[in-house]
């Protein structure tokens, strides 16, 4: 059952004190044995017309963009993976290498909390670490709102 719910999404580069932050309404459910979280990005973020997905497993965490910025960032801990970027500027390869990753998200929403690496085109990685905060509204259904 789908349930409506506020997403917060927030990044902090380690060489860099300011915090970038995302607070929106989305949809959060279970679908077999992921919990997934879906946004529309906004104007304010440089995404508008992208649709965000965060699947979220025991020790396994992607965060999926699709529209005018396609991505698809998996993080699991000790472990690199690779994509490319793409914007309506034009695409751009990224490394990411999951430093640390702490899940704790149940049927009311939860948090997650993930210190990577990021190095995009070949350039210096950057050491960053995610937060997404999850607060479902307690048993309204998506169906109920509409």
């Amino acid at each position: 059952m789908k349930k409506k719910a506020i997403i917060s999404v927030s990044s902090k580069q380690s060489d860099n004190d300011e915090v970038i932050e995302v607070v929106t309404p989305g949809d959060f459910y279970k679908k077999n044995d992921s919990y997934y979280a879906i946004y529309n990005e906004t104007k304010l973020s440089g995404m508008e017309g992208t649709t965000t997905t965060l699947k979220i497993k025991n020790d396994k965490f992607s965060l999926i963009r699709m529209g005018s910025t396609n991505a698809n960032m998996d993080f699991n801990k000790d472990k690199k993976s690779r994509t490319m970027y793409k914007t309506p500027y034009g695409a751009v390869e990224m490394k990411i290498k999951t430093n640390e990753i702490d899940i704790d998200v149940n049927e009311n929403g939860g948090k997650v909390v993930i210190n990577y690496s990021m190095s995009l085109a070949g350039q210096i990685a950057q050491d960053t670490q995610l937060k997404v905060n999850i607060k479902t509204q307690e048993g309204q259904k998506t169906e109920d709102r509409e």
